[in-house]
């Protein structure tokens, strides 16, 4: 018996009819082996992940950068005290902001001269002492100092995080912008970033970081949100769209790529906590004053000063010898035992007194050739991955800067058609000067006589007869009738 012929569809065979038990089973199989091949690729990445971190263990350690040293300054929170208003407050906080960037200051210290027994009613809790539930107390000016310092420090996608509305801000908007390295644009293009965490639900072990782009980074440690980290990139995933990333230090930025990322800010009760709470395990081992009772800079040999850590100090409207007066802790009489190094760092000044934030400015612009750091910063090219000077604001073009007035009058000039030349109207010709009717009071009577006819006076001003004016009466009586000018 012949086979029956096989089904066609548009002159094309067609699959002979499945039933649903069928259908179904083939697609267990397909789910059952997608399973299978999606836990094959998990295991396959946990093994390259401990592979990876066994490679990173192995590595010797000493290919790693040495910390570079650092620079440390102290200013007195009190010298806010000494501004007129509260504009020029932040103002002066600002300066010392720019300061601290411009010579690559990593801490900046802000201590009380004034101490505690001077002070109790302008004290402000700032934050809980770690032995007991008490909190502890700061000088209201020293508060504001440091607080404008970190707001200024912080990047700007950042503020919204740390710093809600608070009167000592009130004046920020006037301030100059820091504009450091590691306040990058969106669009920039270099591996580290700062960030914070978000509140974003992410998987077992990891957390969400905005880090001034679009979309949040995916980091590889889980952390509550709200904390400030430091975020290394990792390169663009061709089968992943997240964007990833690796927490760091805050240090690691400067010890690999060379680059300024800001200073910290700590505050001082006192004169002497400035050096008993360093953040550095071996302290500060070189220290140095400012005033003009010390040493000229100009006897102090070139890179003579080499240091680890190093702090500079400054005083306040009084000096140094005033904050040691008013500093309990310590038994000394002269600022000067404090310090390895006693400065003036501008010999022969003109002015009896060089107020702090100028201070600051000379003196760190006076000792760059006496510094001699043990390590210093990595020396790289950044100049196509960091964003340039002229980079900095939105860049306007010359017509976009003409007023609406001046458009406007452009738009009028334009629409009005050009007569031809035959056509012009002469210019019609001045008047005729009117020869003046009575003496001008404001010459003088000598000078009068002399001249033959009042036409031929030339005056800086106009005179026009009162009898050519309707409404106006005659001079009568002596030249000395200003009556007219009323």
């Amino acid at each position: 018996m012949p086979a029956a012929p096989a089904a066609t569809s548009n002159g094309r065979p067609t699959e002979p009819h499945k039933s649903w038990k069928k259908v179904n089973e083939e697609r267990k199989a397909l789910k059952r082996q997608r399973k299978q091949e999606k836990l094959l690729k998990e295991l396959q990445q946990a093994k390259e992940a401990e592979e990876r971190i066994a490679e990173d263990a192995s590595k010797p350690q000493s290919k790693a950068n040495p910390n570079p040293s650092t620079l440390s300054i102290a200013v007195p929170g009190s010298i806010l005290e000494n501004a007129q208003s509260n504009e020029l407050r932040a103002y002066v906080a600002g300066q010392i902001a720019r300061a601290a960037c411009i010579f690559r200051v990593n801490e900046v210290i802000v201590f009380d001269d004034v101490g505690i027994a001077t002070a109790r009613e302008t004290k402000r809790s700032y934050e809980p002492e770690a032995e007991g539930s008490s909190t502890g107390t700061v000088r209201s000016s020293s508060l504001q100092l440091a607080r404008i310092l970190q707001y200024l420090e912080c990047p700007q996608y950042l503020r919204k995080y740390f710093f809600p509305l608070h009167k000592d801000l009130k004046y920020s908007g006037l301030l100059n912008p820091l504009d450091t390295p590691h306040h990058l644009r969106q669009q920039s293009k270099f591996r580290y970033r700062e960030g914070v965490i978000v509140d974003k639900k992410a998987k077992e072990g990891q957390s969400y970081a905005n880090v001034g782009l679009l979309n949040d980074v995916l980091v590889d440690k889980a952390i509550e949100p709200g904390v400030r980290v430091t975020v290394r990139m990792d390169p663009a995933s061709e089968t992943s769209r997240k964007q990833r990333g690796t927490l760091v230090s805050p240090d690691e930025p400067r010890r690999e790529t060379g680059v300024y990322w800001g200073y910290q800010v700590r505050i001082a009760h006192s004169l002497s906590e400035i050096f008993t709470k360093s953040p550095y395990d071996s302290g500060y081992d070189v220290t140095l004053g400012t005033s003009d009772r010390g040493t000229s800079i100009h006897e102090v040999p070139s890179r003579s000063y080499n240091y680890k850590h190093m702090l500079m100090v400054f005083g306040g409207l009084q000096g140094l010898e005033s904050a040691l007066a008013n500093d309990e802790k310590l038994t000394v009489d002269d600022p000067e035992l404090l310090f390895d190094h006693y400065v003036n760092v501008l010999p022969r000044q003109g002015s009896r007194t060089i107020r702090t934030e100028e201070a600051l400015l000379i003196a760190l612009a006076a000792l760059q050739e006496k510094l001699q750091p043990e390590v210093a910063d990595v020396e790289t090219d950044l100049s196509d991955l960091l964003p340039k000077s002229e980079d900095t604001g939105v860049h306007v073009r010359r017509d976009v800067l003409v007023s609406k007035k001046q458009k406007k009058r452009k738009l009028v000039e334009e629409e009005i058609p050009e007569t031809p030349a035959a056509t012009e109207t002469p210019a019609p010709k001045p008047a005729p000067k009117i020869a003046r009717q009575t003496a001008n009071p404001f010459s003088d009577p000598s000078e009068i006589s002399e001249k033959t006819a009042p036409a031929d006076i030339d005056d800086d001003f106009e005179v026009v007869s009162s009898s050519l004016v309707p409404g106006t009466k005659k001079l009568s009586g002596s030249d000395d009738d200003l009556s007219r000018f009323d």
